[in-house]
């Protein structure tokens, strides 16, 4: 089997011969590229060519299958003082959002903080309305089709596809902050907004995932214990998820969930919204919950990718540690089933890339399945 078939396999809930390694190493090899730091030996090589050459698999999260595409709306974009400003601008007003960016940051690859988010309160709301009446996905399964042909065996794409309104709404519209201040002091405008995108999205962009050729869809975000408790997830994301997550299943799709947050107290409500994978899932020392804790919760149903957080790649953490969390990692998912082994997030810039290596090198040694 190589990655492709034995994610297939996964999903399919048929046992691969071993264990896949996919890690996200796309962080460590930008700061390379970007700072000019990039060890001699893989000066010459692309982000494809070092996967290969670590040995691990690639997580083909570049593809797409739709473009989007606004109608009557004037995006602008500029940079000033350090900062990039983007507009909406149309008939009913204009939003903007700023982000102040840092040359520390740029050569990093990382992105900017968020100054000015675009939601201040209901006149924007209005705004942002328009915005979403007037967007429209244009299918671009071409392009897919292609770069999975690119991808070959190597792995699976898995295609990003945003994220649930309420959720949206306050990581990226408004800010957390924000978001919950004015969901008190508005909660009647909120609602309506939250209804306007989830009513455009269903009409609009759920037929074009649906139809499309991807097996693999990522849907929803940074879902956390502390933003989206047991409470606001089972009144604003459950709902959603069943009725979106259930559409896809009807056309053979699998959807995963970007778990890279602390999950802990809402594991129940992940599996009763209906997703068939947390990608990216984190674990202890940088969060609350283990995978023993979540193989208890969902036994085998729900896939984990993950389950090596990027702390342990940090130059500060011990050798010695990091080799017995691994050794205990595979100890957890024993037989096997229903695990893409991964690194939650991303292997940063700072990582000790060696040790890359010697997972791909204990993969190898250890990862048949099952696993003993």
């Amino acid at each position: 089997m190589n990655d492709r078939d034995r994610i297939l396999a996964i999903l399919d809930h048929q046992p691969p011969d071993r264990i896949p390694w996919i890690p996200r190493l796309k962080p460590w090899y930008q700061a390379r590229i970007n700072t000019h730091t990039m060890p001699e030996k893989w000066k010459d090589l692309s982000l494809r060519d070092l996967e290969k050459t670590l040995g691990a698999g690639t997580p083909a999260r570049d593809g797409k299958i739709y473009d989007t595409v606004h109608d009557n709306v004037e995006i602008v974009e500029f940079e000033k003082d350090g900062k990039r400003v983007k507009e909406y601008r149309t008939s009913k007003g204009t939003v903007r959002t700023v982000k102040r960016y840092s040359d520390t940051l740029n050569e990093l690859g990382l992105s900017g903080r968020t100054e000015e988010f675009l939601l201040k309160g209901p006149a924007d709301y209005l705004v942002w309305e328009y915005v979403m009446e007037h967007t429209r996905w244009e299918p671009r399964y071409e392009d897919y089709q292609a770069y999975v042909e690119d991808i070959g065996g190597d792995g699976l794409p898995i295609l990003g596809v945003g994220d649930v309104p309420f959720h949206e709404f306050a990581e990226v519209l408004t800010g957390y902050e924000q978001a919950f201040c004015q969901l008190a002091d508005y909660p009647a405008e909120v609602a309506h907004l939250l209804q306007v995108i989830t009513g455009v999205q269903r009409e609009r962009l759920w037929p074009v995932i649906a139809n499309s050729p991807a097996r693999l869809i990522q849907h929803g975000s940074h879902l956390s214990s502390q933003i989206t408790p047991p409470p606001l997830f089972e009144k604003y994301i459950t709902p959603y998820y069943r009725e979106f997550n259930s559409l896809m299943h009807e056309h053979g799709k699998s959807v995963a969930m970007h778990a890279d947050a602390d999950t802990s107290l809402i594991l129940e409500q992940i599996e009763s919204a209906g997703w068939d994978m947390v990608e990216c899932f984190v674990t202890s020392p940088m969060v609350p919950v283990t995978v023993e804790r979540a193989r208890e919760v969902w036994g085998s149903r729900i896939i984990i990718w993950g389950g090596i957080p990027s702390l342990l790649f940090a130059p500060t953490f011990p050798e010695e540690e990091f080799r017995r969390q691994i050794e205990e990692l595979f100890a957890a998912i024993a037989p096997g089933d229903a695990f893409i082994l991964g690194v939650a997030d991303n292997v940063m810039p700072d990582s000790v890339i060696d040790r890359v290596a010697w997972i791909s090198d204990y993969v190898e040694k250890n990862g048949d399945c099952p696993l003993t």
